[in-house]
């Protein structure tokens, strides 16, 4: 997940410390400036490191994981890929005080993806959609299978029934919890029986990255596995819109009961986060009741 979120020290992490773990660890590379990125994650804290470099740290236990999974398979997927994905160059261990394995990468130029930076929408939910194609056909044997590394992204998202049958309690009488629930019932109603493939767990706007207005690099594959892709679908929602989403639905194509749990994939994170600020946060509520609404939309088009 990716904020804009400028506060060098939060989770413990700040520049002082990626400078000493790279003293100590990569002496070859201690001269170099350390520097907190303008946008940052909220389970890594990245700091790019000299001019070609970047360091990586998990801020917390259940974010650690993805530090090996990345390392071994990003290199793998990379040539396969139609766009650049960061580019492991070295594993750190736990030190100075610093718990977890963290990692340096090949810095990756680009800006993070908003409408304002893209100069045609609907060509860039085709190259969206290409990539999307491209890394489901990758060969997924001995790829890391969907579970608590992905957070559950790639299995069925009846995973989050709970959590999602909550926040629907939560707001009856503030959304339309009647169509929710039917969108919801639907997607746990559509199984998924296809082979495993490759999925990237977190098609945000915040992990695409353009350049002269154009898909430059995909980051952030901490969320990644080998089961269903269904949740990679849900920025047809969260970014694309009108023609846009259009494109990107034909372009990548996938089943109807692909569409019904990628909508339940959505729903469930939209909800969720609209339960916690609906009465805090006016700005992001009015970004989920939006998602909420077209998801409930498309799902009664398709209906």
């Amino acid at each position: 997940m990716v904020e804009n979120l400028h506060i060098d020290g939060r989770a413990g992490i700040d520049a002082g410390l990626v400078k000493r773990l790279v003293a100590t660890q990569f002496p070859q590379w201690s001269a170099l400036p350390v520097t907190p990125v303008e946008v940052d994650g909220w389970d890594n804290r990245t700091y790019r490191l000299g001019d070609e470099m970047s360091a990586r740290l998990p801020t917390a236990a259940g974010y650690a994981p993805a530090v090996d999974k990345e390392h071994r398979w990003l290199p793998i997927l990379a040539p396969s890929l139609p766009v650049a994905i960061p580019a492991p160059l070295a594993k750190g261990a736990p030190g100075e005080g610093y718990r977890f394995s963290w990692s340096i990468r090949g810095w990756l130029d680009g800006e993070t993806a908003s409408v304002d930076r893209i100069d045609d929408l609907s060509a860039f939910a085709t190259s969206v959609a290409g990539f999307l194609l491209a890394l489901q056909r990758v060969d997924a044997t001995g790829g890391p299978p969907a579970g608590a590394h992905s957070f559950y992204r790639g299995v069925s998202p009846a995973y989050y029934d709970d959590d999602t049958r909550r926040s629907l309690a939560l707001l009856d009488g503030r959304i339309d919890t009647t169509r929710a629930l039917g969108v919801w019932d639907a997607a746990l109603e559509a199984a998924w029986s296809g082979p495993p493939v490759w999925f990237h767990g977190d098609l945000a706007s915040g992990n695409l990255l353009v350049r002269n207005g154009k898909l430059a690099a995909v980051i952030d594959f901490g969320t990644s596995g080998v089961g269903d892709p269904a949740c990679d679908l849900v920025i047809a929602w969260t970014m694309f819109s009108g023609e846009s989403r259009e494109t990107f639905h034909s372009a990548v194509g996938q089943d109807p009961a692909m569409w019904a749990r990628a909508r339940g994939w959505a729903l469930w994170k939209a909800l969720i986060t609209l339960a916690e600020d609906i009465d805090r946060d006016e700005k992001r509520a009015a970004g989920n009741r939006r998602v909420i609404d077209e998801v409930l939309a498309d799902h009664d088009r398709a209906n």
